[in-house]
C-alpha cells in the first residue's frame, strides 16, 4: 500500500557516515498502527554497534568543534531548507509509522525543521564575558566549550521534532551525537540522515542506531568514557533509570519527562476561545503528548456551556487512517497504548464518571480509540494521576481560585498548565502560583523553538529550545589571567 513512500527509506544503522547492518544481523519489524501490518524491517543495534557509534562520534568531535560557528550554522540552515523541500514525503512517513493524522504530521515536520533554523542562528551567539575579580584583581575570561559526545534518546510521539530539538543545539554547540530513536518509529529519523548528509553534516557527527535492545544499548553508551551528556525525552519512569546510569560517569543530563497538565477555565473566560484551545491542548497528536491537557477544571458557572461545546467538537472528529482525506484522529501508536486508554476510561466510568461521547474501543484492525469526553470524573480515577496519552478529556468543576490552584499543583509532575481568563491580572497571578515549567495563558499551545521547553518536579531537568537549549551542550570554562 505504501511501497512508493517506503522504497527509498533506509533501514540500517547510520554510523560514521555509512549504512551498516547490525553486528549480529539482528532486525525488528516496524508496524503501521492503522492496519497492524509490517511496513519495514530495521536493523537492531547491539552493544558493539553502540560503542562503534560513540567511537565514530568521538573521532568527528575535534574537527566539528573546530569549525567556525557560522559554518556550522550554515549547515543547519541548509538542513532546514532541505527538510521543508521534502516536507510532504516526511509527513506521510510519520503518519505511516506513528499513526497521527497527516495534518498533524505536516505540522510536526515544519516544527522539526524550525529547530535547525533557530539553532543555525543561535549557535553564533555562544557569547562569554570578561570581568575583574574584586579581591585579587585578576581578569576573569569566561567562555563556553562544546561538551563532547552527546547521547540522544527520543520518543515515538514526535519522531522528527524530538530528534531535531536535540540535534540542532548539539550541532550548533559543536557536539557530535549518537541518537537512539524509539523502536515504534525509527524510519523518520533514518530518512533524515541523507538530508543531513546533503546539507553538509560530516561523517560521524550524527549517528543513528535503532534498536529493540534499548536498555542495554543505551546503558553501554552512558558508561562509555567518551560520552559527556545524555538528553532524553520520554517517561519519568525511564528517565529515573537513565539518571541512575548517568551518575556512574557523572554525565550532564537533560531530561524532558512526563506531564499531567491541568486545563483551567475560569468563570470569566471566553468559552469559545477556551474550547478552541482545549481542542489543541487535548487533541494535538491525538493526546499522545507530554503537553496534552490531562485534567480539565471548569468553573461551575461555565461548566454546562463548556461541556456541551467541547463534547460537540469531539463528537464530530473523523477517525481513520491518518493518510485519508478529512481524518483528524488516527490510531494510537500501539496496542499497549490503546489498551491503557481503555483501562483508564473503564476505571473512571466504574467509579462514577459519565461518558458524553466516545468511550468504546471500535472493532476491526488498527489501534483506534474514539475522541472521548468524561464528566463528573471522581478524584479517585486513575486518569487524574497518570498520563492518559490518548484522546480523552476528563472534566471536573471548581468554585474558587485558591481551590483550583491547589488541585492543579497536586501532582508529582510540573511540565505545562493551561488557563483561560479575560482578566490578565488574574492570569499572571495564577500562572506564578502554578508549579509548572510552562504556562499556556489563553493559549492551547506552548511549544516553540524559541521558547525554553521543560518542566519542574518530576517532569524533568533542563530546557530545550531557546538559548537554554544550546547551553545544555556547552561547558563553562574560566581563565584567570593578569594583563
Amino acid at each position: 500500500m505504501y511501497d512508493n513512500l517506503l522504497a527509498n527509506v533506509p533501514t540500517d544503522l547510520w554510523i560514521g557516515g555509512q549504512w551498516r547492518k547490525a553486528s549480529d544481523n539482528a532486525r525488528f519489524d516496524v508496524i503501521d498502527p492503522a492496519t497492524e501490518q509490517t511496513i519495514a524491517s530495521v536493523a537492531s543495534a547491539s552493544i558493539d554497534d553502540a560503542k562503534a557509534a560513540v567511537d565514530a562520534a568521538q573521532s568527528a568531535f575535534e574537527a566539528w568543534a573546530g569549525r567556525k560557528p557560522r559554518e556550522r550554522g550554515e549547515i543547519l540552515r541548509k538542513a532546514f531548507e532541505l527538510i521543508m523541500r521534502d516536507a510532504e514525503r516526511l509527513a506521510k512517513l510519520i503518519t505511516i509509522e506513528n499513526g497521527k493524522a497527516l495534518s498533524d504530521s505536516r505540522g510536526e515536520v515544519a516544527y522539526a525543521a524550525e529547530f535547525f533554523r533557530w539553532f543555525a542562528e543561535e549557535g553564533v551567539r555562544n557569547l562569554g564575558e570578561v570581568g575583574r575579580a574584586p579581591s585579587s584583581g585578576a581578569r576573569m575570561v569566561v567562555h563556553h566549550k562544546p561538551i563532547g559526545v552527546a547521547v540522544l534518546v527520543t520518543p515515538w510521539n514526535f519522531p522528527a521534532a524530538m530528534a531535531t530539538r536535540k540535534i540542532g543545539p548539539a550541532l550548533a554547540a559543536g557536539c557530535p551525537v549518537v541518537l537512539k530513536p524509539a523502536s515504534e518509529t525509527p524510519l523518520t529519523m533514518l530518512a533524515l540522515m541523507p538530508i543531513l548528509e546533503e546539507a553538509g553534516v560530516p561523517a560521524g557527527v550524527v549517528n543513528v542506531i535503532p534498536s529493540r535492545r534499548s536498555g542495554p544499548v543505551v546503558d553501554a553508551m552512558l558508561h562509555h568514557p567518551d560520552v559527556r551528556v545524555v538528553s532524553f525525552t520520554g517517561s519519568t519512569e525511564v528517565g529515573k533509570k537513565l539518571l541512575h546510569a548517568a551518575a556512574d560517569n557523572v554525565l550532564n543530563t537533560a531530561m524532558e519527562l512526563g506531564g499531567n497538565a491541568p486545563f483551567i477555565v475560569f468563570e470569566d473566560a471566553d468559552v469559545d476561545a477556551a474550547i478552541d484551545g482545549a481542542m489543541i491542548a487535548k487533541m494535538r497528536n491525538m493526546g499522545e503528548a507530554c503537553t496534552a491537557a490531562n485534567r480539565f477544571y471548569v468553573h461551575e458557572k461555565v461548566q454546562e456551556e463548556f461541556t456541551k461545546k467541547l463534547t460537540a467538537k469531539m463528537a464530530v472528529l473523523k477517525m481513520g487512517n491518518g493518510l485519508d482525506d478529512g481524518v483528524s484522529l488516527g490510531p494510537l501508536v500501539n496496542a499497549e497504548g490503546r489498551d491503557k486508554v481503555v483501562e483508564l476510561v473503564d476505571d473512571a466510568v466504574s467509579k462514577g464518571a459519565k461518558v458524553l461521547t466516545g468511550g468504546k474501543r471500535p472493532d476491526g484492525p488498527g489501534f483506534f480509540y474514539p475522541a472521548t469526553v468524561l464528566s463528573n470524573v471522581p478524584d479517585s480515577a486513575k486518569m487524574l494521576n497518570e498520563e492518559i496519552f490518548g484522546p480523552v478529556a476528563s472534566l471536573q468543576t471548581f468554585t474558587s481560585e485558591d481551590e483550583v490552584i491547589h488541585r492543579a499543583n497536586d501532582t508529582i509532575y510540573g511540565l505545562v498548565a493551561y488557563l483561560y481568563t479575560k482578566d490578565i491580572g488574574r492570569g499572571l497571578r495564577v500562572s506564578e502560583k502554578l508549579d509548572f515549567g510552562m504556562i499556556g495563558l489563553n493559549r492551547g499551545l506552548v511549544s516553540d523553538p524559541a521558547a525554553p521547553f521543560g518542566g519542574m518536579k518530576q517532569s524533568g531537568i533542563g530546557r530545550e529550545g531557546a538559548h537554554e537549549g544550546l547551553m545544555e551542550f556547552l561547558e563553562t570554562q574560566y581563565v584567570s589571567v593578569n594583563w
